[in-house]
């Protein structure tokens, strides 16, 4: 937390000077005031003295005046400054997983990674704005309160001995049962929000399956987990207040007995004992705040933890320090002897795949689930780095590029058709930010999606719900592909995204894919024979091996894993 505040402050220096300025300013006014009222009460009230009591009263009413300005100064610059340290937090964080590849966002997990830019860094964020007020204020009240309270009468203050290590106790005691709560509070909130995430993109699958009743349990286990330490938590917050309390009326009332007796004895004046009570207050104040950022500490120090493991993360796949920069790319991919195992994983994903694609050709991928197949895709835009082996483009390994420079080669169709919010027109902007009309709706055509685009009365300007659902499957695959195509990449990947189609879509579109294919390589994962059998080249993939690599005539007779799929999904006549 430390390394936050000094790396993100640094940069306005001068408005924490300010805020320093202020907050001591305030301080030191606020432990001058029982110092007037003790005059006022000694020179004016118990001397009858109208003009004395006028004369402080003045000069009281003006020093609460400034020091209301100074404290509303310093709640002006610590809260510009907190808001501000949260803003930059978040734009880093940002940043950080923007550039993570897709092995450390399932490190983190997307539930975890949303809780971190949200609830984390506000935890951060209103520790910081408490701080800020707390920081300076809290020790000058507490050291000036203890200084002047022993020039009112230094006899009292043996109290304070008695009473400041009672209150440092409690807090202490109170904070060490607190720290490990508060981080076991991130983490079910973590598992919660990841369980709601689920359950709400995965609505429909629950509802098929009739899965209600089992996931209900599910949230009802996470939600209880969570009640439980948030509760554990909350009894140990309210145990704090009613103690400093306790202790501050008890203390209130030990310094009115034992100052009465001083009044009483003559060695002690009624408006000393005043200011030695306002001055005991403003010193158990500033423990009580202290003690509500001990509270507040330890969370925010969990929370500053779980960004700073994200911040500093650095993703497995970088740039290199001389990239590569295709000047004229063309579009051939090449794997040569390629194996891959996912992190922790102890069999490959794949084995020893090898295969050229070159510019005007369509591979066509096809095989079991958990074949491999989406694999290819993923580690040929390097979303992964390869176990074994090389991955190529153009001749030059996909490490040499940078990876943003790559991923403009390619066109990504990706397996689950995902849309943003905002309309038809911006989410085909993904692929062409530029793009005018006639493009969109060329890319629209070419997808066959036009049709249904231009019966909706706002045409391009629809709007577009999260993720996309006000349009059905089909038209959100076809969407994706539209968008692909205004990329104009040398490169086109399909991820299974014919699935939602029906036959005649599917043929349409293949069809008019072809004219804008002629010069770029194509790669189709699917699972239908009928998307694939018009390919260059099938190749067949099983437990992560090529088992077949061929047209669809030559696989039909030479490879039984794939006629064992063509005979599952196609008539003798389709086959032939």
């Amino acid at each position: 937390m430390f390394r936050i505040m000094t790396h993100y402050l640094k940069a306005y220096k001068w408005q924490v000077l300010a805020l320093m300025v202020f907050q001591i300013a305030q301080a030191l006014l606020a432990l001058y005031l029982p110092n007037l009222n003790a005059d006022i009460i000694n020179k004016g009230v118990a001397s009858g003295s109208s003009s004395e009591i006028y004369r402080y009263g003045a000069i009281m009413l003006g020093f609460s005046l400034l020091q209301v300005a100074a404290a509303i100064v310093a709640t002006y610059f610590s809260s510009r400054l907190a808001m501000r340290l949260g803003y930059e937090v978040r734009r880093d964080y940002f940043k950080a997983v923007e550039g993570f590849s897709l092995q450390e966002v399932e490190r983190f997990s997307a539930g975890s990674l949303i809780t971190r830019a949200t609830n984390d860094v506000l935890q951060v964020q209103m520790m910081f704005y408490q701080g800020f007020a707390v920081i300076l204020q809290a020790p000058i009240m507490f050291l000036g309160g203890i200084i002047l309270a022993i020039k009112q009468d230094a006899t009292l203050t043996w109290l304070l001995v008695v009473i400041i290590p009672v209150i440092f106790i409690v807090a202490m005691l109170l904070m060490g049962r607190m720290r490990p709560l508060f981080g076991q509070l991130q983490d079910r909130l973590d598992n919660l929000n990841r369980i709601v995430r689920e359950q709400i993109t995965g609505v429909r699958v629950i509802r098929a399956f009739t899965r209600e009743a089992t996931e209900a349990e599910r949230f009802e286990k996470g939600n209880s987990q969570l009640r439980q330490t948030m509760v554990g938590v909350g009894r140990l917050m309210s145990l704090m207040m009613p103690l400093m309390m306790f202790i501050m009326n008890l203390s209130n009332i030990s310094i009115m007995w034992f100052g009465g007796k001083r009044i009483d004895a003559g060695g002690m004046e009624i408006g000393s004992l005043q200011a030695f009570i306002q001055y005991l207050m403003m010193i158990l104040m500033s423990l009580m705040m202290a003690a509500m950022m001990s509270v507040m500490i330890p969370r925010a120090m969990v929370s500053a933890k779980r960004i700073n493991e994200v911040c500093d993360t650095t993703s497995s796949i970088t740039a290199p320090e001389h990239p590569y920069h295709p000047t004229d790319p063309k579009g051939v991919v090449e794997f040569r002897h390629v194996s891959f195992r996912y992190p922790g994983a102890e069999e490959p994903v794949l084995d020893d795949v090898n295969f050229t694609l070159e510019p005007g050709k369509t591979l066509a991928i096809i095989g079991s689930t958990g074949s491999g197949k989406s694999t290819i895709i993923r580690l040929a835009q390097r979303m992964f780095d390869a176990t074994e082996g090389q991955i190529l483009v153009d001749g030059h390994d996909v490490r040499e590029y940078d990876p943003h420079e790559l991923a403009a080669l390619f066109g990504t169709v990706p397996q689950k058709a995902l849309l943003f919010t905002g309309t038809v027109a911006s989410n085909l902007k993904f692929g062409d930010r530029n793009a005018d009309e006639a493009k969109m709706w060329k890319a629209l055509e070419i997808a066959q999606s036009d049709g249904f685009i231009r019966e909706n009365p706002e045409g391009l300007d629809a709007p577009v719900a999260q993720g996309g659902t006000n349009f059905s499957g089909g038209q959100r695959q076809r969407l994706c592909i539209a968008r692909a195509i205004m990329r104009d990449p040398k490169i086109f990947t399909f991820d299974d995204s014919f699935s939602a189609l029906d036959f005649a879509t599917d043929r349409a579109l293949r069809d008019a894919l072809k004219p804008i294919t002629r010069q770029t390589a194509v790669i189709i994962v699917a699972q239908r024979i009928s998307t694939v059998m018009d390919a260059d080249q099938i190749m067949v993939m099983e437990n992560g091996r090529i088992v077949g690599m061929g047209r669809h005539e030559e696989l039909m007779r030479d490879c039984e894993t794939y006629r064992q799929i063509a005979d599952s999904q196609l008539k003798n006549e389709e086959v032939d």
